[in-house]
């Protein structure tokens, strides 16, 4: 009896939405409408007291925290197995997934945020803002959230989100010269953790911030997007109509994103 909570366009539920894809899983699946804040309603709070998805229910008992989903899952679950052997590899994934967590995602957060999120809450009175804001659990992500909507893509956050995937790009090229997949020859939970925020590169039409000068990573991201597996995760939850709306979205924050690349 697995459930998940999720968002077609939040990374972390896309990471483990692939990894239940690899493993043949059957689950359920629970929307919850990021841009209504329901991931900060009382009743979702009970789940995951952070206020972010995925949460991850097995058996009644929810699971939270996107990485430790994919490793709890890897651990119920192993039968397809998305780890190697080797105990140097695993450490590795481990500091693929560290990174991820730490660096990637807050800043995949601070490019993503001002293009499908601000909007809504510029379009509401500033008491209306700070109670919805207020409510985000975590001081570091709330304060963030604050300075993306009084700024937008002009806020620090993104001059620094920028830098951390152009850095993140170019190790990514590096492993990718003495192997097939981001640890070792085999597709682990390294190319998974890291596989969705270069969906939001792809949605926004950002590309040219790997294609320019990293063939080894385009192929990388174009062998990831043909997996079944991605294709259920993350590929099926955008229709046309959707990216042809991010796109736009993208096109109008480019030149802004493609200034900070040159900081």
């Amino acid at each position: 009896m697995l459930e998940l909570y999720t968002h077609p366009m939040s990374p972390c539920a896309q990471k483990c939405r692939i990894v239940l894809a690899e493993k043949g899983l059957e689950w359920t699946k629970h929307f919850v409408s990021l841009p209504d804040k329901e991931n900060l309603k009382p009743e979702y709070l009970q789940l995951n007291p952070l206020g972010v998805v995925p949460t991850l229910v097995d058996n009644g008992i929810p699971i939270i925290e996107s990485s430790l989903i994919c490793e709890y899952l890897e651990e119920t679950y192993p039968e397809v197995s998305l780890r190697p052997d080797n105990p140097l590899q695993r450490h590795q994934i481990r500091l693929w997934m560290k990174h991820v967590d730490n660096k990637l995602h807050p800043s995949c957060g601070a490019l993503q945020w001002p293009l499908v999120m601000r909007d809504k809450l510029i379009a509401m009175s500033d008491e209306e803002q700070q109670t919805i804001l207020d409510q985000v659990p975590e001081k570091p992500r709330r304060e963030r959230q604050k300075r993306l909507l009084k700024h937008g893509l002009e806020a620090p956050d993104v001059i620094d989100a920028v830098k951390v995937y152009q850095k993140t790009i170019a190790d990514m090229e590096e492993a990718l010269q003495h192997s097939d997949w981001i640890v070792g020859d085999s597709f682990s939970l390294a190319d998974i953790v890291i596989a969705p925020y270069f969906q939001t590169l792809y949605q926004f039409g950002w590309a040219e911030m790997y294609e320019r000068n990293c063939p080894r990573v385009t192929d990388w991201y174009a062998r990831i997007r043909a997996r079944e597996s991605y294709k259920k995760g993350v590929t099926d939850d955008f229709s046309d109509e959707k990216i042809t709306e991010l796109r736009a979205k993208g096109a109008e924050g480019w030149e802004k994103v493609k200034c900070h690349m040159n900081v």
